[in-house]
């Protein structure tokens, strides 16, 4: 994968996150709308956020799935009391952990704990890291290579 294409994973994930954190607090009557209205706000064509766009839909279409997940992996914690922003960057990379193969494990966990360093409080990267390497270790496929 070239520079440009990480790059702009890495702003597709951005966006996911940022768009479905603010999801969680306020869903849309109209999903389609809602994503035109979020993409002319961020920098560059809508294009150039095809990958983020396809994590969205993915998460919302599985998101009872990702959070039964994340509540059984989550030790100790009450679902509700998971902050919206960590649940947020959860549901993106267990997505990617779960349906997309073309992504290592170990690389949707790294960019998960980056974003969380980014966005959220210094716990939240151990908290996340914790849950992801328990799914990891659920997967059953080697979490350093693509499939």
């Amino acid at each position: 994968m070239s520079k440009a294409q990480f790059a702009q994973r890495r702003d597709g994930r951005v966006a996911a996150m940022q768009f479905l954190y603010a999801w969680s607090l306020n869903p849309p009557a109209n999903l389609a709308n809602d994503l035109v209205t979020f993409f002319e706000q961020c920098e560059g064509p809508r294009e150039n956020y095809a990958f983020g766009e396809e994590l969205i839909h993915g998460v919302i279409t599985n998101l009872a799935d990702l959070d039964a997940r994340i509540k059984g992996l989550a030790h100790n914690w009450e679902f509700e009391r998971i902050a919206k922003i960590d649940l947020a960057i959860l549901r993106v990379a267990m997505f990617e952990m779960l349906y997309r193969k073309d992504i290592p494990p170990v690389v949707s966990i790294n960019e998960a704990i980056d974003l969380s360093k980014q966005f959220s409080n210094a716990d939240s990267k151990r908290f996340i890291n914790g849950i992801l390497d328990r799914l990891k270790d659920q997967l059953g496929r080697d979490a350093r290579k693509a499939e």
